[in-house]
């Protein structure tokens, strides 16, 4: 009992009131540049409003570290083909718009106007093309034209992201103590986060190298960079409020959310779409689409204060008392009626008194030393 009692007030601090309802808030900030040149996108400089999404420094942000471009897009009609296979007879290599089942055809029949391609990029127009003598051909559709290429990058464009940082700035309050903190060191140096990185020997720079952050989840930057991912990291606060505020402090984690073992899955990695729309002098509207790939990264805070009480100290004490009662009842129940040698046990445990249920009186004898009534009597 006094091992519980010790693992009650010592371990577990059943002196103190908690308070788990935290209040967070996170800003984070990227820096860094990288250089490509591609034959989309020529020499191109990247700069953070180029490949964070959003830009707004949320807790939830997306580094953009590969894409497809597909540039000069116009709504027009075009043939809704199998983006990477040239459109052409089957074979086992070559299927026409095979990646595409429902722009398949073989005569305009197969194509009724006015039907959106499932999973496709348009409208179909009602007509078939084939090309040369092909059987098979693919739909005409209506649609941003020429429609997105299907191939898969083969390199991470901006291989150099693994060099960012991301500056990480979060800060907690708990109600009920009315105990509040920031992950940043408190000082009026200008330069100091201009030149910390995250350290054991820095824990209030929250500044991180992309490329430790998925290291320490376990993962290969580059080879998440190739098809994204999701990375998470959490922010832990656990504090004795019966200490000095200085013992408060964050403690990191980082894990990737995503499942690193299904990178030959059709489902892996992580990416979307969006596009940049210009017009020109005649007045026709263009685009050009990108498929971003790229990491995922989720903030997550959680924690939990604890400070002195006597409330629950008295009340832990008092159950503390109950479950040493109990506790001896329980025991002698096992012990007296539950084990093969409860005999030994209840002999050990009670003394038993015999008594005689009849008085045996024998002739008194005369000792000298009776008193007057006691002779009297005889």
């Amino acid at each position: 009992m006094r091992d519980k009692m010790r693992w009650v007030f010592v371990v577990k601090k059943g002196y103190q009131d908690t308070d788990t309802s935290l209040q967070s808030s996170v800003i984070t900030k990227l820096k860094g540049v990288a250089f490509t040149n591609t034959s989309e996108l020529g020499e191109r400089l990247w700069d953070v409003a180029d490949y964070v999404i959003p830009p707004q420094g949320e807790s939830v942000f997306f580094v953009m570290t590969n894409l497809i471009v597909t540039p000069n897009q116009r709504q027009a009609t075009c043939p809704e083909v199998g983006r990477t296979e040239p459109l052409g007879p089957p074979t086992p290599t070559k299927l026409g718009s095979a990646s595409i089942p429902d722009a398949l055809c073989y005569k305009d029949e197969d194509c009724p106007s006015g039907e959106a391609v499932v999973a496709g990029n348009g409208v179909k127009t009602g007509r078939c093309l084939k090309d040369r003598d092909s059987v098979r051909g693919t739909c005409e559709v209506l649609a941003w034209c020429p429609v997105e290429k299907r191939s898969k990058p083969k390199k991470p464009l901006l291989a150099s992201a693994e060099n960012f940082t991301v500056y990480i700035k979060n800060s907690i309050r708990f109600p009920k103590f009315k105990f509040s903190k920031m992950n940043v060191l408190a000082t009026n140096n200008e330069s100091y986060l201009k030149s910390c990185r995250y350290s054991t020997e820095h824990p209030y720079c929250p500044i991180f190298l992309l490329g430790n952050i998925v290291r320490w989840a376990g993962s290969d930057f580059q080879e998440m960079a190739l098809e994204g991912g999701v990375i998470g990291i959490q922010i832990e606060w656990n504090c004795d409020l019966d200490k000095a505020p200085s013992e408060c402090n964050p403690h990191y984690s980082f894990s990737r959310l995503d499942n690193k073992f299904s990178e030959k899955s059709v489902s892996s990695g992580y990416n979307f779409r969006f596009a940049k729309y210009y017009r020109d002098a005649e007045g026709v509207d263009y685009r050009t689409l990108i498929k971003a790939y790229g990491i995922r990264f989720d903030v997550m805070v959680n924690g939990k204060a604890g400070k002195f009480n006597i409330i629950p100290t008295v009340i832990n004490i008092g159950s503390g008392l109950a479950l040493m009662g109990a506790g001896a009842f329980f025991c002698d129940l096992v012990l007296l009626y539950l084990i093969k040698k409860s005999n030994f046990y209840r002999g050990k445990k009670y003394e038993e008194v015999k008594s005689s249920s009849r008085k045996s009186l024998s002739s008194p004898t005369l000792n000298g030393n009776q008193s007057p009534d006691q002779l009297g009597a005889l």
